[in-house]
């Protein structure tokens, strides 16, 4: 089976798997596919993060594909040109950090790929050089973000031909995408990273006043790491560590835990209430710790401690909301990415994250390449005391996480969604509808849904913002404790893209979860 947020990509992935791949492949694949269908959310040009349960090992395996800051970078650049925060748009964030996704596929590929790379890649090469059908999401973000794809002339040519956005129904392509596909499938890692695709990625950089250069590229590697691992009543679940914000999840479980939420009621006000606070203490946490950890110490072993969540707790209001300067947090929920699932027949499972950061990430698309380079590098700090300060060959702290959880030792589910800081919001929503309440996957992820945090300059940074789907006496119950609420319509996009597997403990079958809000589709044979 195999699920994620665009119904062609889940075709290519569970395709994959008819013609022999492994979970691995078919991640692959449908990413692959994604990186053409969804340019808005996800791309060659992104990172990507692994979490892969080998089945034959028992064992869960953590994989790093995080962009490292080109030697270049530093924070004294941007403070000496007059900037006192990294652009989020444009060739400074877009060049800032390397794309690291294609080294993580490469490097999951060897390790667990049982078809060529270039039959994973069929179908994404397929749709960028034959084209396929623009939905409905996809032709709306291209409008709103027409004028920052304008400005850089191969990313109008690309997805706003005759000089405006397209309309649903109509074709888009990208041949040049499809050429850069087609040669990283025949060439592997070092094509992308030190071949043609290397110098013109690095050639476009130099002649636009960017980062990386053709030593920067060649120096990115995926990296092999232990996952995080903590327990939620009778349930164990991984999440990928630093530098992502996977602990955030744990942290809020475990802040959790002894307040039963199994005993409260399904979308009442007490587990919204109680769930927003435990979102701001780890959030406040993670603003910070969290950096990567081969250039700061990160205590992620206390951070996920119950003993620290018992301290932590008595921080908790059962009454009211906490004040936002009394426990700030800060960050963004505005950001786009695909989650990944899939499960072969022996067992295997991947949940895989990759990521632009932004809408069409920097909106700059690299010469010749076809490829949408992220913006990732936004997140780092200029702040020189904080850990996540930009630096060389670091990566930056990073919203994206993945999810795997086991009931007994055995794979259970397979967990994942877009939305920048409302990752984890999303994670432990999800966990809670199905483990404290018995809810399906798909019940799970279609579930009406709050975020709390700001999507732009001028909210609130504690505003919640919820979907009508609640009973209406949770909304005016959590407005009466004190919550500033943005109340949404009964479905928002902007509350993120989950999806999820989960295995029946008996007799071993999928069920699949797609999110309404994407063009997502479960899919398995």
């Amino acid at each position: 089976m195999v699920a994620c947020p665009h119904a062609l990509a889940s075709q290519a992935g569970v395709d994959a798997l008819r013609a022999g791949g492994s979970a691995i492949d078919a991640a692959i694949a449908a990413s692959g596919a994604l990186a053409v269908l969804y340019p808005h959310m996800t791309g060659v040009g992104g990172d990507a993060f692994w979490l892969i349960y080998d089945a034959r090992k028992n064992a869960v395996r953590y994989l790093d594909g995080g962009g490292r800051g080109a030697a270049a970078a530093s924070a004294a650049w941007f403070h000496e040109h007059g900037h006192g925060e990294i652009p989020f748009r444009g060739i400074l964030p877009a060049t800032l950090t390397t794309p690291g996704a294609v080294s993580s596929w490469v490097e999951a590929h060897r390790e667990y790929g049982r078809l060529p790379l270039r039959r994973d890649l069929e179908a994404a090469i397929g749709y960028a050089r034959e084209g396929f059908p623009v939905g409905e999401r996809l032709a709306g973000w291209i409008e709103t973000s027409a004028a920052d794809l304008a400005p850089h002339p191969e990313s109008a040519a690309i997805f706003l031909p005759q000089g405006r956005a397209p309309r649903a129904g109509t074709k888009l392509a990208n041949p040049a995408l499809a050429r850069t596909l087609t040669a990283l499938a025949e060439g592997g890692r070092d094509e992308f990273y030190d071949g043609e695709i290397a110098r013109e990625l690095a050639c476009f950089s130099k002649e636009h006043g960017g980062f990386f250069d053709a030593a920067d590229l060649r120096s990115q590697t995926a990296r092999w790491g232990e996952p995080l691992r903590s327990s939620y009543r009778d349930v164990t679940i991984f999440q990928t560590p630093a530098p992502t914000q996977g602990f955030t999840v744990l942290e809020m479980l475990n802040l959790l835990e002894p307040f039963e939420l199994h005993r409260k009621p399904y979308l009442g006000a007490d587990t919204a209430h109680l769930m927003v606070q435990a979102k701001q203490i780890a959030y406040h946490d993670r603003d910070r710790h969290l950096a990567d950890p081969r250039f700061n110490e990160v205590p992620i072993d206390r951070l996920i401690s119950k003993a620290y969540s018992d301290v932590q707790r008595g921080l908790m209001d059962p009454a009211r909301a906490l004040p936002w300067d009394r426990i700030p947090s800060y960050g963004s929920l505005k950001g786009d990415t695909v989650f990944i699932a899939a499960v072969d027949a022996e067992g295997n499972a991947v949940a895989l994250i990759n990521s632009l950061y932004g809408v069409f990430g920097s909106c700059v698309v690299a010469g010749n390449t076809g490829v949408v380079l992220q913006n990732r590098s936004a997140y780092f700090s200029l702040d020189p005391a904080h850990p996540n300060c930009v630096a060389p060959g670091k990566t930056p702290l990073h919203t994206l996480i993945a999810s795997l959880a086991f009931r007994n030792e055995k794979l259970w589910s397979v967990l994942g969604c877009m939305g920048a800081d409302g990752q984890p919001q999303i994670h432990a929503q999800a966990y809670v509808a199905m483990i404290d309440h018995g809810r399906n996957i798909q019940e799970a992820v279609e579930a009406p849904r709050w975020l709390s945090g700001r999507f732009a300059l001028g909210e609130a940074r504690d505003t919640l913002h919820i979907e009508s789907r609640f009973p209406s006496e949770t909304i005016e119950e959590l407005a009466r404790r004190g919550h500033a609420l943005d109340r949404w319509g009964d479905w928002n996009e902007l509350a993120g893209h989950a999806h999820g597997i989960t295995i029946d403990p008996g007799s071993g079958m999928r069920m699949g979860g797609a999110d309404p809000r994407s063009d997502g589709a479960a899919i398995g044979y």
